[in-house]
């Protein structure tokens, strides 16, 4: 996989960067980007061979991810969301099915979505609300039982991809106990309604929108089969909740670099060793946070879930988000007050890279849930507010 997957990353980025000044300016969705990554393959990145993907591993999707944020930043976050829907789905071995107690029907239903995301469909992700975040717990949308199906009804923010997606994992929680949070993968189409709501500092081309929900899916949209495990899953694979976004970062700060190179050499400033300086430090700083990601990535492609791993998740989450956004500020900087100007380079990195730590979990609560291992504790069980 590696190879073929890697290469078209690389081939596809400048085409990527070629467009992302438009995209970023009108926070318009970068739509050519996503049939570049249809036509390339890459929807299937995550999906098994057996189904028609490429069967990455989790260290080969930070790979990808990383060289597609090189490219646009923008274009690899939403990409990212993609990748969970369908890493989580696909890691879902024959054991583990057994122990959540998954049904044969709900696994032949998962197996038609990975399916279709090999043939070319791609998802996002519909989980964060107004006044919750991401806190799985907290959801205010709902969902109960009717003889189609099921029913969903709520709303949700931050839908990157909102309008375009070809169907949406959407987390809500049961209308007849609260205590229950399933998710589903609900298709495009009638009863979801776009609220355009994105117009943000940085990631504008995500199209990250509010998403409204009255819709009612058949039942094998249920996934898994079986209500409640959604926070199952989240304690069992955090590296796709947490740690997805490392990769991203981490080429957004390499992008930065690059861009910082280029505009300082036209400029004819490298010869400034206090410029020099700064550029050596940010390539250093981001070359320890990839390695980081690299280090969390095969730890949980060797042990998923496992308590190391898990530290590593949240350090690769924290380290890449407060990298890119100290990198990106430090280039920045050496570049001068000319980099600044709407449509430089540089200046959209730099409003880019500072969405990395507030992305969830956000580096604060990264920082948080190391610092209660640290000492000993559960950082699951011990932090003050619920993680999801």
């Amino acid at each position: 996989m590696t190879v073929h997957a890697l290469e078209a990353a690389r081939r596809l980025a400048p085409r990527f960067a070629a467009r992302a000044a438009e995209h970023d300016r009108d926070g318009s969705f970068p739509v050519d980007d996503f049939r570049d990554l249809r036509e390339a393959g890459l929807f299937g990145l995550m999906v098994p061979r057996a189904l028609g993907g490429l069967e990455a591993s989790f260290a080969e999707y930070t790979a990808v991810a990383t060289e597609l944020a090189r490219g646009n930043g923008a274009t690899a976050l939403v990409f990212n969301m993609h990748a969970s829907v369908t890493g989580a789905l696909g890691a879902v071995t024959e054991e583990l099915a057994e122990a959540l107690g998954v049904p044969d029907e709900a696994l032949a239903a998962r197996d038609r979505l990975l399916t279709d995301a090999a043939q070319g469909s791609w998802y996002a992700v519909a989980m964060s609300e107004r006044g919750a975040g991401a806190r799985l717990s907290q959801l205010s949308t709902v969902y109960e039982a009717t003889d189609e199906g099921w029913h969903l009804k709520g709303s949700k923010t931050f839908c990157s991809g909102a309008g375009h997606a070809d169907g949406y994992l959407v987390a809500a929680r049961s209308a007849a106990d609260q205590s229950v949070v399933s998710q589903f993968l609900v298709p495009a189409g009638d009863g979801l309604t776009v609220e355009p709501t994105w117009d943000s500092l940085g990631m504008r081309a995500t199209s990250s929108h509010d998403l409204h929900l009255d819709v009612t899916v058949p039942a094998g949209r249920l996934l898994g089969g079986v209500e409640g495990l959604a926070l199952v899953v989240a304690q069992l694979m955090p590296h796709w909740l947490v740690a997805s976004y490392a990769a991203v970062y981490v080429g957004v700060a390499r992008a930065a670099i690059d861009a910082a190179a280029e505009h300082l050499n036209a400029r004819k400033l490298a010869g400034l060793p206090a410029v020099r300086a700064r550029l050596g430090r940010a390539d250093a700083a981001t070359a320890a946070a990839q390695l980081v990601v690299a280090e969390a990535a095969r730890r949980v492609d060797e042990a998923p879930g496992d308590e190391e791993t898990n530290r590593w998740v949240w350090r690769a989450k924290l380290l890449a988000g407060t990298t890119a956004a100290e990198v990106a500020a430090s280039v920045l900087e050496a570049a001068g007050t000319s980099a600044t100007r709407r449509g430089h380079p540089l200046e959209r990195l730099y409003r880019d890279a500072r969405c990395g730590s507030l992305h969830p979990a956000t580096s604060d609560v990264c920082a948080d849930w190391l610092g209660i291992a640290a000492l000993g504790g559960d950082p699951d069980r011990d932090a003050s507010a619920p993680r999801w």
